[in-house]
């Protein structure tokens, strides 16, 4: 069987020692930095092309205090996205653990509801506009996800299930547990690959290209319904070759099926993408109509 050998990378870029105490920089944490800076770029150079609006729907001083709130969504509502929707038993048992959030373990879907949250409390308080901030975050939400995917496969972690295909990657660690019928080498789909392109690359051209040539941002909530959408529906789809988390996998559900309706079976990722493909649709129906 052909395959992938995993590249010889580690999940720290340095480590240094300062006063006893050892600081280490990992590319997860370089992802989360560059992304948010990087969209603020996006979002500035946005707010000073007039071409693109009517009226801005915010200052650049405002998009100054809104970058601290987006920080507190993304890692408060990451955080508690994953202990809530991937493993609340053991958090339950390990309350300490929650804090320990250096050690891995983000939901996108509970990032997305914090930053949802911080946006709304935050246009409430300033007295903007809403959904031209959400058309804000949305266009540049793919450049943080692309740096996390990728992340996410130096991380060697999130992969996929197992397969023949001849792109299959090899990973070390524990990628190889859920495969006990394989003999020899145990390759795997490169899902955070996958996701990387789709909701990173692609959707973010698409949604570039729209708001600096398309006219997009003139039409409130376009951009954040075709984001939404598009997320969602990617998200439904990799789910198909990416592996389960290992607390949805039994002897009796080997696919990680976490919900099961009529015979249908939905991993946790596809269960939380269908509301957001259906509030994507709603925002583009909206859009529309404006």
């Amino acid at each position: 069987m052909s395959y992938i050998p995993f590249p010889p990378i580690t999940p720290e870029i340095f480590s240094v020692e300062v006063f006893g105490l050892t600081l280490t920089l990992r590319w997860y944490a370089l992802a989360y930095i560059a992304g948010l800076m990087a969209g603020w770029w996006v979002i500035r150079q946005a707010l000073r092309s007039a071409t693109l609006w009517a009226t801005p729907p915010m200052s650049e001083e405002q998009l100054e205090r809104l970058l601290t709130w987006v920080i507190a969504g993304v890692i408060l509502g990451g955080r508690l996205g994953y202990v809530i929707f991937y493993q609340p038993a053991f958090y339950l048992s390990n309350p300490a653990q929650i804090l320990r959030v250096w050690e891995g373990g983000m939901s996108f879907h509970g990032g997305f509801l914090g930053v949802t949250l911080a946006g709304l409390a935050f246009c409430r308080r300033e007295k903007i506009s809403a959904v031209a901030t959400g058309d804000l975050f949305a266009m540049v939400a793919p450049i943080g996800l692309f740096l996390g995917r990728v992340a996410n496969f130096i991380n060697a972690e999130l992969w996929g299930r197992p397969t023949d295909m001849p792109w299959g990657v090899a990973f070390p660690g524990d990628a190889a547990q859920f495969c006990p019928d394989i003999v020899g080498v145990c390759a795997r789909h490169p899902s955070q690959l996958y996701e990387a392109a789709l909701e990173g690359l692609i959707l973010g051209a698409i949604l570039l290209w729209g708001a600096w040539r398309g006219g997009w941002l003139a039409y409130p909530g376009r951009i954040t319904g075709l984001f939404i959408a598009f997320y969602g529906a990617a998200r439904f789809a990799v789910e198909f070759a990416r592996q389960p988390d290992a607390q949805f996998i039994t002897d009796g559900n080997p696919l990680g099926l976490a919900w099961q309706i009529h015979g249908w079976g939905l991993t946790q990722g596809q269960a939380l993408s269908l509301p957001m493909i259906a509030v994507g649709l709603w925002f583009l129906w909206k859009a529309r109509r404006a």
